[in-house]
C-alpha cells in the first residue's frame, strides 16, 4: 500500500485547516547539573540520574519501570533517533542514549530489539560510541536503499535529486531523451527505519542552531534527516513550511512518544555541523512530549547567545517552529519551565 502525503504547507499556518486538540500549555521539564559535563566529557551517573529524573517527571510515575512502560507498549518496536552530524563532540551523548536504553530495558524491553539511529553515523566511534558493544542496535540510512518507495512526502516545491536519492539514476546525461525536469522531484522518501522498523520513537536531538533551519531540534530532526530529497525543505521560507507538515504525518508525529534535548553541549551558531568556537557548556537537559515547546525554548535561549556574541539572530530561519505551533503539533508560545533538580 503506497503511503502518499501531499504537503499543504502554509494553508494550515493561515487557519485553513482544522486543528487537533492540544493542551491551552505545554510543559517542558529541564534537568541542570554543572558537574555532568567538564572539558567536553560527560560524567555518566549525573547524566543518568537526569534523564531519569526528566523522564519521572514527564510521566508523572513513581518509578522508572512504570514511567516507560507508559510511554511504549511491550510489544512495541521502539527507536531511538539521534543527532550524528556534529561528529566527536556534537553528537547525541552516549550516555543519554544509554540511560534511555537502560530504563526501557528495565522496563521489560529486549536490548537487541532497540534501534539508535541517524541518517549518518560518521565520527559516532569518536563520540564513544561502541557498535559492537552497546548491545542495542545502531543503524544508519543507507544511500538509495534506505529509503521506502511506498512511504513519501509531496509538496509542491522541487528538489533537485543527488546520488542517494531514491529516484535518482546514475544514468543520467548518458540518455539524450532525459529532460532537465526529470532531474527534480516533487517526492521525498521516508527512510525505511521510520516506515517500517520502529512502531515508537524517542527523539534525542542535540540543542543546536541550523545554518539554514535556525534550529536543528525536534521537528528538524525527525524531518529531515529522515527523507530524501530534503534540500528544498530547508532553503526558503515556503519550503520550511514542510517541515512541520511532515513532522504531523502519522509516520513521523504520530510515533514520537517523548523528546529528550541534550543541552549537555549546545551550539549556537555553525550547526548541526560541529563549531566548538560557539560551543557553551550548558549542562542541561530538556524533555517534553511537545517537540513544539522545547524548540520555541531553545530558539529564546540560542538567540540570547547569539545577541551576546553579536550575530544575526536564527528566529526569521526557524519559520518550521512557529508554523508547527499554528498547526497546533504543541505550543510555541504558551509554555511552562520546570526545573528538576538533583
Amino acid at each position: 500500500m503506497r503511503i502518499a502525503i501531499l504537503a499543504l504547507l502554509f494553508l494550515a499556518v493561515t487557519g485553513s485547516l482544522g486543528a487537533q486538540m492540544i493542551p491551552g500549555q505545554s510543559i517542558v521539564y529541564a534537568s541542570h547539573d554543572p558537574a555532568a559535563i567538564e572539558q567536553y566529557r560527560t560524567d555518566s551517573a549525573r547524566v543518568r540520574a537526569m534523564v531519569n529524573r526528566l523522564v519521572l517527571a514527564v510521566t508523572g510515575q513513581p518509578d522508572l519501570a512504570r514511567a516507560w512502560n507508559s510511554l511504549v507498549a511491550p510489544n512495541e518496536k521502539i527507536g531511538i533517533k539521534i543527532s550524528a552530524a556534529g561528529g566527536e563532540l556534537f553528537t547525541t551523548h552516549r550516555d543519554v542514549v544509554n540511560a534511555i536504553v537502560d530504563g526501557l530495558v528495565a522496563a521489560g524491553h529486549s536490548r537487541n530489539d532497540i534501534i539508535v539511529w541517524d541518517r549518518s553515523l560518521d565520527g559516532i566511534k569518536e563520540a564513544g560510541y561502541r557498535p559492537e558493544k552497546e548491545g542495542y542496535q545502531l543503524k544508519s540510512i543507507p544511500p538509495h536503499d534506505g529509503y521506502d518507495p511506498k512511504a513519501f512526502f509531496t509538496a509542491p516545491v522541487s528538489g533537485r535529486l543527488i546520488w542517494g536519492d531514491l529516484e535518482f539514476r546514475s544514468d543520467r546525461g548518458k540518455i539524450p531523451l532525459l529532460s532537465d525536469q526529470e532531474l527534480t522531484s516533487d517526492d521525498s522518501h521516508f527512510a525505511r527505519i521510520l516506515s517500517s522498523e520502529v512502531t515508537k520513537v524517542i527523539n534525542v536531538p542535540v540543542m543546536s542552531d541550523s545554518t539554514s533551519c535556525g534550529i536543528a531540534g525536534c521537528l528538524y530532526n525527525m524531518t529531515i534527516p529522515n527523507i530524501d530529497n530534503w534540500r528544498r525543505f530547508t532553503q526558503s521560507a515556503y519550503g520550511q513550511g514542510a517541515i512541520a507538515e511532515i513532522y504531523r504525518t502519522p509516520m513521523v508525529g504520530g510515533k514520537v512518544v517523548l523528546n529528550i534535548m541534550d543541552g549537555l553541549l549546545a551550539q549556537y551558531a555553525g550547526g548541526p555541523r560541529p563549531a566548538p568556537n560557539f560551543a557553551i557548556h550548558h549542562a542541561t537537559i530538556l524533555a517534553s512530549k511537545d517537540p513544539v515547546a522545547i524548540d520555541a525554548i531553545v530558539v529564546r535561549q540560542i538567540e540570547g547567545w547569539r545577541a551576546k556574541a553579536r550575530l544575526a539572530p536564527i528566529t526569521p530561519l526557524a519559520l518550521h517552529v512557529q508554523a508547527a505551533g499554528q498547526l497546533r503539533i504543541g505550543n510555541a508560545e504558551v509554555i511552562e519551565l520546570r526545573n528538576v533538580g538533583p
